[in-house]
């Protein structure tokens, strides 16, 4: 029998306080994870980067092959999570099994990550309303409009953090409901009014390479192969973001069950329905060439094309608001990283930034900092390549913990939480690497060339940081520091 203070006791054991509020459930701890993945929000803002490479293939094979890739990476760091079920996630996780530099890998990775998401979900919303409502800023004024709008967006999600968690889990909880029931009734919908199943679509390898004309997803190109592995960088991007179960940690009953269960049903759960909409749209699409030279406007294009003018604005609207849901989810599980690693003075500034507000019990110093973070990201890249970005960096930082963990079981790692793979989890924890080290491959190609310069500029100056400065000041966690 799970009695109110064990967390707490499980928590004091690794070595922190109870200091933000628990008091999300096990439900509310999945609702988190699945509203960051939102397949709302990914599933459609890159809908193209998908149906642009392979055709039809990348959306009716691809899918569900990177989704089981993503399955395997979610197993394993659920098991971890249930060992030590902290704000810090992975952070913690990497500084435990594989020592302090791992650790301080993975936590600037992670937060990186989570701030390039967050950039990239709201940008995201933004092209997206504008597409699906028909809106045209003036080109001369169109940047300075996109930043306006997308500071006060992320100015009103900050806001909504700021005032703690008893609000944003009840709007997350809100958004876990509204997706499943939107992309629900999107797929019913969408079946009932295909004219013609057209099956083929679903495995259909089609180069579609350079298109749209005037602004190809990728660079024209002849190897249908290597197109189609670009493609796994839509539901890559799509289902990221099931880490923000491990940063509530702190703030969720029965955290060592409900966190690793709230990793594994969002992916499995956001994958599943996630296809099913998605083949929906494939399906009923008019046409799939001229889906192709739709580009980003696919999927309005597509609703447009196929329900009444006012259903199609209904169900794009949901979108949206989802969307907006999605980004404050993102933002939720950024402070709660930043909290956790300022916390250890892992970053400048830490004793400002690991403050928490007395009276929402909120880590308020580091909401305001994600969501600055995240604006500045908006205004220096462009959408696909900040998504690049975001996607390389999590996974790197979902994989460095867990690829230390192979060599951590059994040796120093002997006492696992209740939730646990048994012996798959080392043959799980090696695809998740291999897994991890292709993607890293695939999203830093052409169009998105400048994730390379990012990334590995990240590399070039974390080692700089860490071999002159950081390995000598930076503890870690406390559990490690009394190890």
């Amino acid at each position: 029998m799970h009695r109110p203070n064990d967390d707490e006791l499980t928590l004091e054991r690794l070595g922190y306080r109870q200091e933000l509020a628990r008091r999300m459930s096990g439900f509310s701890n999945f609702a988190i994870s699945l509203s960051i993945i939102c397949i709302l929000a990914g599933g459609i803002t890159s809908f193209h980067v998908g149906l642009c490479s392979a055709g039809g293939a990348s959306i009716g094979i691809g899918w569900p092959v990177v989704c089981l890739f993503s399955l395997c990476v979610a197993a394993t760091m659920a098991q971890v999570a249930s060992a030590f079920p902290t704000a810090g996630g992975l952070y913690h996780w990497g500084s435990i099994l594989g020592g302090r530099a791992c650790g301080w890998v993975t936590a600037w990775y992670n937060l990186a990550g989570l701030m390039t998401v967050l950039a990239a979900i709201n940008a995201g919303t933004y092209d997206f309303t504008l597409v699906a409502f028909g809106l045209n800023p003036p080109t001369s004024q169109a940047a300075s409009i996109k930043t306006v709008v997308v500071v006060a967006m992320t100015l009103s999600q900050g806001l909504l953090n700021h005032y703690g968690i008893r609000l944003t889990t009840w709007l997350t909880d809100l958004s876990g409901w509204l997706i499943l029931s939107v992309a629900v009734l999107l797929t019913v919908a969408l079946l009932i009014v295909t004219r013609q199943y057209e099956w083929a679509r679903l495995w259909t390898f089609t180069n579609y390479s350079g298109l749209p004309e005037g602004a190809p997803v990728f660079p024209k190109q002849q190897n249908l192969g290597w197109l189609f592995a670009l493609g796994f960088l839509f539901p890559a991007y799509t289902i990221t973001g099931f880490d923000a179960s491990a940063h509530t940690s702190e703030e969720t009953v029965r955290a060592a069950e409900n966190v690793p269960r709230g990793i594994i049903r969002s992916v499995w759960i956001s994958g599943a329905f996630g296809w099913l909409m998605i083949l929906a749209l494939l399906l009923a699409m008019p046409s799939v060439a001229e889906g192709v030279s739709k580009g980003f406007e696919v999927i309005p294009w597509t609703l447009r094309s196929v329900f009444h003018d006012k259903l199609a604005t209904g169900f794009l609207a949901a979108i949206v608001v989802a969307q907006f849901l999605c980004g404050l989810a993102a933002l939720t599980s950024s402070s709660r990283m930043t909290y956790a690693f300022a916390r250890d003075g892992g970053l400048p500034f830490s004793g400002g930034l690991r403050r928490v507000n007395p009276r929402t019990r909120s880590p308020s110093v580091a909401v305001w900092t994600s969501a600055l973070v995240s604006v500045a990201l908006v205004v220096l890249l462009r959408y696909e390549t900040i998504a690049a970005i975001g996607t390389v960096f999590l996974y790197i930082s979902y994989v460095v913990p867990v690829a230390a963990g192979i060599y951590a079981h059994e040796r120093s790692w002997k006492q696992m939480g209740p939730w646990q793979l048994g012996k798959w989890y080392k043959p799980l924890a090696s695809i998740s690497v291999v897994g991890c080290v292709f993607l890293l491959v695939i999203g830093i190609q052409p169009p998105n060339q400048q994730a390379l310069w990012v990334v590995g500029g990240t590399a070039i100056v974390q080692l700089a940081v860490w071999y002159g400065f950081e390995r000598r000041r930076f503890q870690g966690p406390p559990k490690l520091c009394a190890d």
